[in-house]
């Protein structure tokens, strides 16, 4: 079942770039950016993550935790967040069960090759753990100014 607006968020445990274990429940009482992204260090995720680095005091603002979950390992993430200055958390979902739970690891089609990945999507999570808006299929160029838009609303 697809997580809409008013659900409450699925709680998960991933590593992040450093192998520390993070929860949703760490996070109550903030906004969450939990954000979807297929790989590390491709054009479009590096865009993004990039977006959400450089808007990182806006996000600040508005009492969000920004969270990127990727099928990627940690190892992969650390390299990452150090080639690009990412100093926000990211995750790693390698069983893509976090994707399950949030309905985003999907079937692709590229060149007409099908297979599974993860779809780029973004929830926003209040402080209370309930989903407060979900933006499928984004553009990395219009992430940070969708998601911004929506927490200041």
């Amino acid at each position: 079942m697809p997580v809409t607006p008013g659900d409450p968020a699925p709680d998960f445990e991933l590593p992040d770039q450093d192998g520390n274990k993070h929860k949703l429940a760490d996070y109550a009482g903030k906004n969450v950016v939990l954000y979807f992204y297929p790989k590390a260090d491709t054009p479009g995720c590096t865009a993004q993550a990039c977006g959400v680095r450089d808007r990182a005091s806006e996000y600040d603002k508005l009492n969000a935790v920004v969270l990127g979950v990727s099928p990627d390992s940690p190892k992969k993430l650390r390299a990452f967040a150090d080639k690009f200055g990412l100093a926000f958390t990211l995750l790693g979902d390698e069983d893509h069960s976090v994707a399950d739970e949030y309905d985003v690891w999907v079937e692709k089609n590229m060149y007409g090759k099908k297979y599974m990945g993860m779809e780029r999507s973004t929830f926003v999570i209040g402080p209370d753990g309930n989903v407060k808006h979900v933006f499928r299929k984004v553009k990395p160029a219009e992430h940070d100014d969708l998601v911004l838009g929506a927490l200041t609303s």
